[in-house]
């Protein structure tokens, strides 16, 4: 048995197709525009509507979470986010850190890192530095944390043109490469200061171990 449908016939509907069409600023000017509307489904009616959000939580939070630490930038090294300070010693092994925005100084981070030692390293008699942290504002902090600390700035030399290894200077350096090979430290993602300063140590431990374990 043969369905037909219901409909115009096909000489009118023929005809129908190449009737001018008379231009309109809106389709809903046309009468018949209400004819043509379909109806809405069930479908249609839980689809999510493009102007409300769906979760009004998530929208007071803003994108990337409810807690987020500032971020800074950095004039001179040109890096937005955060800024790792590190404290280690000869050999490169880890003391301390701190996270903190990158808009604070080199002078003023080192004495977060020096203040947040609280006795732990009594033992520590001097401090080697890069340039960066010369001048007296930082002689009178380093002071007043530890006074029996002593700072000796390592500056590289203007005789030598290109790159030359300067003793106690690239220490330092040396371990940022380190931490660098955790994929996790490798970009600032972290959104907290806490969490980009927990994973810093975590790397920190794990590269410990790895030297204990072998320490050839």
């Amino acid at each position: 048995m043969a369905l037909c449908a219901e409909g115009l016939p096909i000489e009118e509907y023929t005809a129908q197709l190449f009737l001018p069409l008379e231009p309109r600023r809106h389709p809903r000017e046309d009468p018949s525009f209400a004819l043509r509307q379909m109806p809405r489904t069930i479908a249609a009616r839980t689809q999510c509507h493009g102007l409300r959000d769906r979760q009004p939580k998530r929208e007071r939070c803003r994108k990337r979470g409810a807690h987020i630490d500032p971020n800074g930038y950095d004039a001179g090294k040109k890096i937005k986010g955060k800024k790792r300070h590190i404290l280690v010693d000869t050999v490169g092994l880890l003391l301390d850190a701190v996270v903190h925005p990158a808009d604070i100084q080199d002078r003023d981070g080192g004495v977060l890192v020096l203040s947040t030692l609280c006795g732990m390293f009594p033992f520590l008699v001097k401090l080697f530095a890069d340039a960066g942290y010369q001048g007296p504002k930082f002689r009178r902090a380093v002071k007043a944390t530890m006074p029996q600390l002593t700072v000796e700035i390592v500056k590289r030399s203007d005789r030598v043109k290109g790159f030359t290894v300067v003793p106690k200077r690239w220490v330092v350096e040396r371990t940022f490469a380190w931490l660098g090979r955790c994929r996790r430290l490798t970009k600032d993602f972290e959104i907290q200061t806490c969490n980009a300063l927990a994973f810093l140590r975590l790397a920190s431990i794990r590269f410990m171990l790895r030297r204990l374990c072998n320490p050839s």
